[in-house]
């Protein structure tokens, strides 16, 4: 017996707005009532493999932290790799990284670059898309590093920050579940 999928808009209403979080005006939109959904977590999982399949994807990377949540889940279902795209020092080898600015700062990630096959059509998926910098700097890692990177799918989008439009200024097609207005 199989099961319609919970529809978008039934996903969006199972994500928590946390108002004035982690600062007054800002509008949080909380995932975890959507991951400890079991319903709204595996539809979700579901939309976005659909999504990588339709794109081709050979393996999935997913950017640490939540990015491990819904990216690992979307490779086992479409039984393919996982690549997980760590915060400095987090691997034990010698890996590839570049850095990114933030609003105060600089950042980085990093991978191994043996798991990446030259050529290899890999998506990104993550549970946000605000701003659009590690996204960005994930694609361009990637890229760096000989893979094919095409397409980022995210949960939710928040278009006022503009993020969906810096990547596809990158020349990556976004695709997104859900979007919310606002910060």
């Amino acid at each position: 017996m199989t099961f319609a999928l919970l529809s978008t808009d039934e996903l969006k209403a199972l994500v928590r707005t946390v108002p004035d979080f982690p600062k007054p005006g800002i509008q949080f939109r909380d995932i975890t009532t959507l991951i400890g959904h079991p319903v709204g977590m595996a539809d979700s999982v579901q939309h976005l493999a659909q999504l990588a399949k339709a794109c081709g994807a050979q393996k999935i990377a997913g950017m640490e932290a939540r990015g491990f949540i819904f990216g690992a889940a979307v490779a086992v279902e479409l039984g393919i790799g996982f690549l997980p795209v760590r915060k400095p020092g987090k691997l034990p080898i010698e890996t590839i990284g570049i850095d990114y600015a933030l609003e105060y700062g600089v950042d980085r990630l990093e991978v191994d670059p043996g798991a990446i096959g030259k050529g290899e059509a890999i998506v990104i998926v993550d549970d946000l898309i605000a701003t659009g910098g590690t996204a960005l700097a994930t694609a361009q890692l990637l890229r760096s590093a000989g893979a094919n990177v095409e397409n980022a799918l995210f949960v939710i989008d928040l278009p006022d920050l503009g993020g969906a439009a810096k990547l596809r200024d990158a020349g990556l097609t976004v695709q997104t579940l859900m979007e919310f207005e606002g910060d």
